[in-house]
């Protein structure tokens, strides 16, 4: 099986998981540190995704891939997005979901408050995460998981 197809699955899953976990576990125990690994599950469904799709264009030689994360969202970003149908705010999303797991990553403290996580980077400054804000992710990175997997899977 092509490494695209698997990514595309293993996106599925995730989001899968964090859809389970947001939609039907959270309601129930109501611990908000769970709104962290609903978060994790998405960035990794993203992540997938949107490997999925710069690997399927690179096998087809649309484009290059390079060492730099950066660059390859870049070539995602001006290349890829256009032709799988993903919008400018789909992509800025994207990016939203990235920067966010990355500031939860490395963020020295976190901390409940008022029904949502708060993210202190290391300047003080804060970014918070609520279930709302977590069921946009959940939606965003459905749809473009569904975009990939209609380009990808109709071409096979």
């Amino acid at each position: 099986m092509e490494k695209y197809i698997e990514n595309l699955n293993k996106a599925a899953a995730m989001l899968q998981t964090a859809d389970h976990l947001l939609y039907m576990t959270y309601p129930l125990i109501k611990e908000k540190r769970l709104l962290l690994k609903i978060l994790n599950e998405t960035y990794l469904a993203a992540l997938s995704t949107v490997n999925a799709i710069l690997q399927y264009e690179y096998v087809y030689k649309r484009i290059s891939l390079y060492k730099s994360a950066q660059e390859n969202m870049s070539v995602f970003k001006n290349k890829c997005a256009p032709r799988f149908g993903i919008t400018e705010e789909q992509v800025k999303g994207l990016q939203t979901i990235f920067e966010l797991a990355e500031k939860h990553k490395t963020s020295p403290f976190e901390f409940v408050r008022n029904n949502k996580i708060v993210i202190m980077s290391n300047a003080l400054h804060t970014d918070t995460i609520t279930v709302e804000k977590m069921k946009d992710f959940i939606i965003l990175s459905k749809e473009i998981l569904r975009k990939a997997e209609t380009r990808i899977k109709s071409k096979q």
